[in-house]
């Protein structure tokens, strides 16, 4: 029974139960479980891969013109970051920060093996700390030297 050469049966089964609507209704209001509504989804539709060119660049140049505003807000906010870095926040007392900066503000200032036994903190993580929050984030010079040894020592410059 292949192709267009098959004929189809239509049977249809009757039930004398069936036949009396007040009888179903009644039992289906008893038993009738109907499944929760579907929550609308929160991600907007995306772009088939193989949309046109066109139809990509348009939404793209709607996105930019979105963006514009944002992008001001932003501006005011690096400017505002901008005049943070010169105003050096004085660290805690008892802080790893504070710990760091008394150590280098010695004369002699600080070897890495000093800093790390006063931390606990690994020789890339304190050069992490010396290159990104001194001297980035607060606008600190920090001096580097090797002693006879070869110890690298640091110290905050006056």
């Amino acid at each position: 029974m292949r192709g267009s050469t098959a004929k189809r049966i239509n049977t249809t089964m009757k039930n004398a139960e069936a036949t009396n609507t007040t009888e179903t209704a009644a039992v289906a209001e008893q038993g009738a479980q109907v499944a929760p509504e579907k929550a609308a989804s929160k991600k907007a539709a995306s772009q088939k891969k193989g949309a046109p060119k066109a139809s990509k660049g348009a939404k793209k140049a709607a996105k930019q013109a979105k963006a514009a505003p944002k992008k001001q807000a932003k501006e005011k906010v690096a400017s505002k970051k901008a005049a943070k870095v010169k105003e050096a926040k004085v660290p805690r007392e008892f802080s790893k920060k504070n710990i760091i900066l008394e150590l280098l503000r010695r004369p002699k200032g600080a070897t890495m093996a000093e800093i790390a036994k006063a931390t606990d903190w690994q020789n890339h993580s304190i050069r992490g700390f010396i290159s990104g929050n001194l001297t980035k984030k607060m606008g600190l010079t920090v001096e580097s030297t090797k002693n006879e040894a070869g110890e690298r020592t640091y110290r905050v410059a006056k």
